[in-house]
């Protein structure tokens, strides 16, 4: 029986790139998006069966779900990828933003894999797949809002895979490092929400919107996640959590090694 797979956020960048790469590999990708004209899009790239769907909309998760289990009987991996990064000094984010940032994040990440238990649980296996990054592992300054909603994937996966100990079914984090995507571009934008004008980091907020910010080393393609997603499909047993980037490694072995105040500034120089 083919392998099947669930994928939040497929509009651009990792999502659309990771549903391309299983197609070819002979997975049943099921790919969302929460835009009609994106899920247009990914017909018209040959998946069939693309839906609507909005993290933040719990009726849309349900109805994905009843819509695969309609034609499949089965959810074998549930990739929830979709998310975006509020940028940001914290004493400039509104809390209204803080909360849009959770919305999508946390808490929509969160009620999908509630339903998605519940099938898995009912069919005795499943893989749930949750997009962390290595912002989950280490903060960085500017970027307080996706920290934290990161930090809170990191907490609710860790508690969950204790849950589901012996259950058959297996929460996977990916801490992804840099990527060469839209997701840069798409942060960039939500300093907009920001009152610029009247912050102490006015010119660093310009300087990020007229591209003349620092470059991220150890840029990796979008097909660096979705080679590690198949491989987790492929699994028997998937690993807890996998590390895609140098990056991901670099700051996530100097966060076990250094103290606090050394990984500080460590932090404070990329």
């Amino acid at each position: 029986m083919v392998t099947n797979i669930v994928i939040t956020g497929c509009s651009t960048g990792i999502g659309l790139e990771t549903a391309l790469y299983l197609k070819d590999r002979m997975i049943k990708v099921y790919p969302t998006a929460r835009k009609e004209e994106d899920v247009e899009k990914l017909k018209k790239l040959g998946f069939e069966n693309a839906f609507f769907l909005d993290v933040t909309k719990p009726d849309s998760i349900k109805e994905v779900i009843n819509r695969v289990l309609e034609i499949d009987g089965k959810i074998d991996v549930w990739f929830n990828n979709a998310g975006y990064g509020q940028m940001g000094a914290i004493e400039d984010v509104p809390t209204s933003a803080l909360r849009e940032q959770f919305e999508t994040n946390v808490f929509g990440l969160h009620e999908a894999t509630r339903e998605i238990i519940k099938v898995m649980r009912k069919q005795g296996y499943g893989k749930i797949i949750q997009h962390s990054s290595v912002l989950g592992l280490v903060a960085l300054p500017f970027r307080g809002a996706y920290n934290a909603s990161k930090y809170a994937v990191e907490g609710l996966t860790d508690t969950l895979r204790l849950e589901l100990a012996g259950t058959n079914i297996y929460p996977v984090l990916l801490n992804t490092g840099p990527i060469n995507s839209n997701f840069r571009k798409n942060a960039i934008a939500t300093l907009d929400k920001i009152d610029i004008e009247n912050s102490i980091f006015k010119q660093k907020y310009l300087d990020a919107k007229e591209g003349r910010a620092k470059k991220v080393p150890f840029s990796l393609p979008p097909e660096a996640v979705a080679s590690v997603v198949h491989r987790i499909i492929l699994a028997n047993k998937p690993n807890p959590r996998y590390y895609i980037t140098k990056a991901t490694y670099l700051l996530g072995y100097a966060k076990r090694i250094l103290s606090t105040s050394l990984l500080d500034k460590l932090l404070l120089k990329i």
